[in-house]
C-alpha cells in the first residue's frame, strides 16, 4: 500500500511564465525517456520480480517511489511555467479584436491552454501521448539493469539539452535537481550490475558528463545527492545491500541511503475565468 504526504521532493523556484520553456519541459515529464517511463518501468520491473533475492527488487521499488514524487515536481513546474500566461479577464467580454491568450500560445504547446487550462499533460514536447510500450520489464534482471541505466542516462542527456533551451529560474532549478538525482539512479542501477558480475563500464562509459558544470546541481552535490538513495519506505529494506561502496561514476565518493528531503511547499494556482477553470461559472458563490 501507499502512503501521501503533502509536499514536494524539491522547491519551485518563482520566475516570469514561460509557456515555451512548459513545452519542452513535456519531453521530461512525458517522453520515451521522461519521468512517467521511468515511474513506470521501476515499477512494473519491481512488481513482476520473482525469487528470494528481494534486495534486488527492494531497490526497484525504491527508486519507483521516488519517481513518483519527480513526476509530480514535473508536473508542478510546468504549471508554474504556464500560471500567469495571458491575460486573466473574464470569458467572452475581451472585445472584438480581444484575445487574451494569443500572446500566451504563440510559442507554446496549445495543447496546454486547450486541453490542459494551463497545466501540464502525459504528452512529450511534440504533443504525443505517453506510450506503455516504452516499458521495459521482461524480467532478466541484467538485462532490465543495463536498460535502467541507459534509460537513466538517456534521460539525463535530455535534460541537459532542455537546459539550454531556457534561462527560466523555474526550469532550471528543477533540471538541476533532476539530473543529480538522475546520476545517483545510474549509480544505484550500475551497483546492481557489479553486484551480478557484469562489468558494465567496459560496454557503456557512462555517464560521461559532469553535473558540477551546471550551477543548479552543484548544491545538490554539495549536500550529496548525487550519491545517496532516498529511503521512502516504512517498513525495512535492503537497498543497502547494493547500494554501498564506492560511487561507479566519474564523481566517485561513497553511496548511502538517507531519509529523503524534508517536503516543499506545493504553489497554490490561481483561478483562470478566461478558461473556464476549475468551475464553469460563479454559481454557488
Amino acid at each position: 500500500m501507499y502512503y501521501f504526504k503533502e509536499g514536494l521532493i524539491n522547491i519551485i523556484e518563482p520566475d516570469k511564465p514561460d509557456p515555451a520553456a512548459a513545452k519542452v519541459l513535456q519531453e521530461a515529464l512525458g517522453g520515451q525517456f521522461g519521468e512517467m517511463r521511468t515511474m513506470m518501468q521501476y515499477f512494473f520491473q519491481s512488481s513482476n520480480f520473482r525469487g528470494k533475492e528481494r534486495q534486488y527488487r527492494d531497490l526497484l521499488k525504491g527508486v519507483f517511489l521516488e519517481e513518483i514524487a519527480h513526476v509530480e515536481l514535473v508536473q508542478t513546474t510546468i504549471n508554474q511555467l504556464l500560471n500567469g500566461a495571458g491575460v486573466s479577464s473574464p470569458p467572452g467580454n475581451s472585445g472584438v479584436d480581444g484575445a487574451p491568450l494569443d500572446e500566451a500560445v504563440k510559442h507554446a504547446n496549445p495543447h496546454h491552454f486547450i486541453v490542459g487550462a494551463q497545466s501540464s499533460l502525459p504528452v512529450d514536447a511534440g504533443g504525443n501521448p505517453w506510450n506503455g510500450s516504452w516499458v521495459y520489464a521482461h524480467g532478466n534482471l541484467i538485462a532490465d539493469m543495463l536498460n535502467n541505466v541507459v534509460l537513466e542516462s538517456t534521460g539525463v542527456l535530455q535534460k541537459t539539452r532542455i537546459y539550454e533551451m531556457s534561462s527560466n529560474k523555474t526550469l532550471r532549478e528543477t533540471l538541476g535537481f533532476l539530473i543529480v538525482r538522475d546520476n545517483a539512479h545510474q549509480n544505484a542501477f550500475a551497483k546492481a550490475l557489479e553486484t551480478l558480475g557484469v562489468e558494465w563500464a567496459k560496454l557503456f562509459p557512462v555517464p560521461n558528463y559532469d553535473i558540477n558544470k551546471y550551477p543548479e546541481c552543484r548544491k545538490f552535490v554539495d549536500m550529496g545527492y548525487h550519491n545517496a538513495q532516498f529511503n521512502f519506505r516504512l517498513d525495512p529494506t535492503r537497498i543497502g545491500e547494493i547500494f554501498q561502496g564506492e560511487s561507479p561514476s566519474r564523481n566517485k565518493g561513497e553511496l548511502r541511503v538517507i531519509d529523503p528531503p524534508q517536503p516543499f511547499p506545493v504553489p497554490e494556482f490561481p483561478e483562470m475565468p478566461n478558461e473556464h477553470s476549475p468551475g464553469l461559472t460563479d454559481m454557488g458563490r
